[in-house]
This record gives structure tokens, sequence and C-alpha cells, in this order.
């Protein structure tokens, strides 16, 4: 869909042809607003077919997104988004199908990004599918096997940093601008890949009450919030979820600031859900305020339920989500008390 691009700071807009995901003027983050009312065509359509919802653009066939909706094992009002069968086991893979898109789009022969894990590692699968050389930053307390599983795709230049995400985060910026590379990362392309997951669950799930959400750089939460609004204001639903937010009490940045109503600051990450240990979400005060104005709330669950959860997941299911995963399913089992129809995103397993 025709699109424009309006930074989040100081309201500077671009046409879409801006060949950056940051402002020119004030470095602020950009947001995609479009030209008209986003409206699906098909009542379940593969990932890119959703044209109508997503950035004007060419984006390649790859099977990507529309993953199983799966009852819970333990829960029978409860049904999981399994983004783990995404091609690298996360949902990263919707959001960066339209950056790597975005970057062949404009010319770009070089792809930059931050992470914690994931995303490094799906930037670096389609980058090379794309046939574009990667460069990824990760702290050095990175998730050991992620690096692994980066490095065996043999293309992706691995940088580690003495930091955290948001000292990655600096560094991935300061080599797109230096290198001219494309910056990748939690911007707002990947926010509307990665909302395609709140429109097949609203299309196949009609009834559905709660949608819980793990949060790190709070990308997918505003995605999330977005779909929801969009499906809404086209008429394609006429009751709006209730959104829950989750992050773990060891790095609860987004919890803290929504709970005060006061603006996001920098929590030290402490977690070992390294998949959602980001101390200062990029996203963090836009998605509080459109959590709050769509009655949404975030809520926290500490690293030992996250074991446990994960624990009982695998014993259950058999399959190995990581922690950052099943956060969605143990803040469901402490929120939903009165078994209303949820869906918990499974959002990666990567371990």
């Amino acid at each position: 869909m025709k699109y424009h691009l309006v930074c989040i700071s100081c309201s500077k807009e671009y046409e879409s042809d801006y060949t950056s995901q940051i402002c020119g003027a004030c470095s602020g983050i950009l947001d995609v607003r479009y030209d008209g009312i986003p409206r699906i065509a098909a009542s379940n359509p593969d990932f890119v077919d959703y044209e109508r919802v997503l950035p004007e653009g060419r984006y390649p066939k790859y099977i990507v997104g529309n993953t199983r909706l799966v009852q819970s094992p333990t829960r029978k009002n409860v049904v999981l988004k399994m983004e783990i069968e995404n091609p690298t086991h996360s949902f990263k893979d919707r959001g960066s199908i339209i950056e790597i898109g975005k970057a062949e789009e404009y010319g770009f022969d070089e792809v930059v990004c931050a992470s914690t894990g994931n995303m490094a590692y799906s930037i670096a699968y389609y980058a090379k599918l794309f046939g574009m050389k990667a460069r990824v930053f990760l702290s050095n307390d990175a998730n050991k096997d992620k690096v692994y599983y980066i490095k065996s795709l043999g293309d992706a230049d691995v940088q580690r940093i003495n930091g955290d995400f948001n000292k990655a985060q600096e560094a991935a910026i300061k080599y797109s601008k230096k290198k001219g590379a494309f910056l990748c990362g939690d911007y707002c392309y990947r926010k509307e890949g990665q909302k395609i997951i709140a429109y097949e669950i609203m299309l196949e799930m009609r009834n559905v009450d709660m949608i819980f959400v793990p949060v790190g750089n709070a990308t997918l939460l505003s995605g999330v919030l977005r779909a929801i609004v969009e499906m809404k204001d086209s008429g394609k639903i006429s009751k709006m979820p209730k959104v829950i937010g989750v992050q773990s009490s060891e790095c609860d940045p987004l919890v803290r600031a929504f709970e005060s109503g006061k603006r996001v600051r920098y929590v030290s990450p402490k977690t070992d859900a390294d998949a959602i240990a980001v101390g200062f979400p990029t996203f963090g005060d836009s998605a509080a305020s459109l959590l709050r104005d769509l009655g949404g709330i975030m809520a926290r669950v500490d690293d030992a339920r996250l074991r446990s959860e994960q624990k009982e997941f695998f014993e259950r299911s058999g399959i190995l989500a990581e922690l950052a995963a099943v956060a969605s399913l143990s803040a469901e089992k402490a929120l939903n008390k009165k078994g209303k129809r949820a869906a918990c995103i499974i959002s990666g397993a990567n371990l």
C-alpha cells in the first residue's frame, strides 16, 4: 500500500523513497503512515499476500508466516501462535523479509543490525538469500548457540560488543552511517512485517479476547496494537482484543513506565530470557501510550517462573521453546483467571 514516513520525535515527514529508518533531522525513529485505511482482501492469505496492509514494495514469495494456531496442551481456552515454525525459528523473519526487501529496492548491497541473537540470525539468513553482505553487532553476553547459528550461515560478519543490546545498537547505527549500509533492526519496516501475526490470529480466531505478547524492544507489541487498530478501522473486527505485553521482572523497563505513567527509563538487563533482554526498548514510549489507549496492560514474570514454564511446555508438547517464548504462557496463567479465549505468541526456539 502507498505510504510515507513520519518521525515519531519531531514529526518530520519523508516520502517512501527515503532510504533510512531514522530521521535525518533529529535521529528519531520513523513510523509508516499509509495513504488510506489498510484493508485486507483475502480471508487467510499467505504472508506476502497482505500487500494491502504492508508498505508498497516487491517481496519474494518465501515461506514466512502463516504459522499455526494450536490448542494449548494444558489450557483449554488458550491457543498458541507457533512462531517457531518460521525459517529461522522465530517471529523475526516476518520483519526481516520486509527490511531486506526494502534494502534491495533502494539499491543497497550490505545490511547491518544489532541484536540479542534471533534478529541477527534472521537478517543474516535473508541477506544471504538476497545476495547481500550482512554485519551484525552482538553483546559479548549473547547466547552462544545463537551466535553459532549466525556464523553457520557462513557469510555474516559478526562483531561482538562489550555491553548490552543498546550498546550494540549504537555500534550498528554508527556503522551504517560510516559505511553506507542499510540499517535493519527494530524499526518501522520490521514493525509492519511483524504486525501480520495479529492479523493471522484475529482472522482465524474471530472470538479472541486476549493476546499475550513477549516484549523486548516493543516492536512486536507495537505491531500487534497497530494491526488491531487497522482491523477495527477497516471493519474486519467489531471488538478489539485486550493486549498484554510481558517482560521478565529482571528486565522490565516498559512495565515500570506503564505503571508509573512516565517515559521509559533504562534498566540494566539481568534476565536469562535473552530475546527480551532489552534495557531501553526502541518503541517503548509509543507502545506504552497506544497500549493505554486500547485498554491493554503490561505484566512481568520472574525468570524462575519462565524456567518452570519452559520445562512444563517441553514435557507436555515435546517442543523446546526459549525462555522469552514462554513468557506469554506464564502471564496468561497468572492473569486470565476467568478463562477468556486467549492467544499466546510462542516467539522463538533458538537454543
